[in-house]
């Protein structure tokens, strides 16, 4: 049977640290999850009750052992994960704190593992029959990810939705003219696009959500969602758009937050909600997981979303 989504892109280990508002040079514990922001969004997805696979690679250790089973216990088909002899899996260290301050330390030397996943080890059947198919930024900064990510959108079947998340990290790239031209090149083959301001000013040059929007969508897709932090989320789609407000929350860890909005984009667009009801029910999720230590676990049920938008909107 072919999942209704497929992703492909970044698997890791995160090591996140059980003691806040410290630098790691304090941290005396760090608890251990699934991480990866491809790897997140399909999770957030599974926890909708949708099937979903995930396109990666981990190092052939103890490491990727680990979250090959943990995909397969949080709901996610691993089969088109497979380990990479030569290259360890990597690892995510973040400091936590809240509200608003998260560095990140990615240890993805010589090479990640998911930037080898190549054109040879895709399935271009089931990518062909998915309903979404899920593109980050990041597979595009290096070969043979690049390429991968291009036949698989040429790939993709008629009536499916290819989403790129725009998750732009600096460290993955030379520069961010170079992520530009990148992102430029696969515009005009995808129907949604999601990312951040600063995300959005590396992809059109502007960071204002309405400009950045109507950018977008003359690029190609059909739909372009910018989140705001703390400033809330806007999208547009055709001639439609919505400004949906931050939900007032305490928050722990923003890390998670953008992967849980993917995780209910997706099953937003998969049940065919109207743009504001895809956009206020992915903004709820995202708030969850902000007010949570962890990313992968932390994804909120169908009732835990519900639950949150039924105290808001009374």
């Amino acid at each position: 049977m072919s999942p209704d989504v497929i992703a492909l892109g970044r698997l890791g280990v995160d090591l996140y640290p059980l003691q806040t508002g410290v630098g790691l040079e304090e941290v005396t514990s760090f608890g251990k999850f699934l991480g990866g922001t491809a790897a997140n969004v399909t999770v957030a997805t599974a926890r909708y009750g949708h099937d979903v696979a995930l396109v990666s690679r981990t190092g052939d250790d103890a490491f990727g052992r680990y979250l090959i089973s943990e995909l397969e216990r949080l709901g996610v088909d691993s089969r088109f994960v497979t380990p990479v002899p030569d290259l360890p899996t990597p690892i995510t260290f973040c400091e936590i704190h809240p509200p608003d301050y998260f560095p990140i330390t990615f240890y993805r030397y010589p090479k990640a593992p998911d930037m080898e996943i190549d054109v040879a080890g895709l399935d271009l059947g089931a990518i062909a029959k998915a309903k979404i198919l899920w593109l980050t930024v990041s597979g595009l900064s290096d070969e043979p990810s690049r390429s991968a990510h291009h036949a698989a959108l040429e790939a993709r079947g008629e009536g499916g939705i290819a989403v790129l998340d725009l998750d732009y990290r600096p460290d993955f790239w030379e520069s961010p003219d170079r992520a530009h031209e990148e992102i430029a090149g696969v515009l005009d083959s995808v129907d949604v696009v999601v990312g951040n301001e600063t995300e959005c000013e590396v992809a059109v040059g502007v960071r204002d959500p309405e400009e950045a929007a109507a950018r977008l969508l003359e690029a190609g897709p059909e739909m372009a969602v910018v989140k705001r932090g703390p400033d809330g989320v806007y999208a547009r789609r055709g001639g439609e758009s919505v400004s949906v407000p931050a939900i007032q929350i305490e928050i722990l860890n923003g890390l998670g937050a953008g992967d849980a909005f993917g995780g209910a984009l997706c099953h937003g667009l998969l049940s065919g909600w109207d743009l504001e009801r895809v956009v206020t029910y992915a903004n709820a999720a995202g708030a969850i997981v902000a007010s949570r230590l962890e990313c992968s676990t932390a994804m909120p049920k169908p009732e835990e979303v519900e639950a949150l938008l039924e105290g808001v909107m009374k």
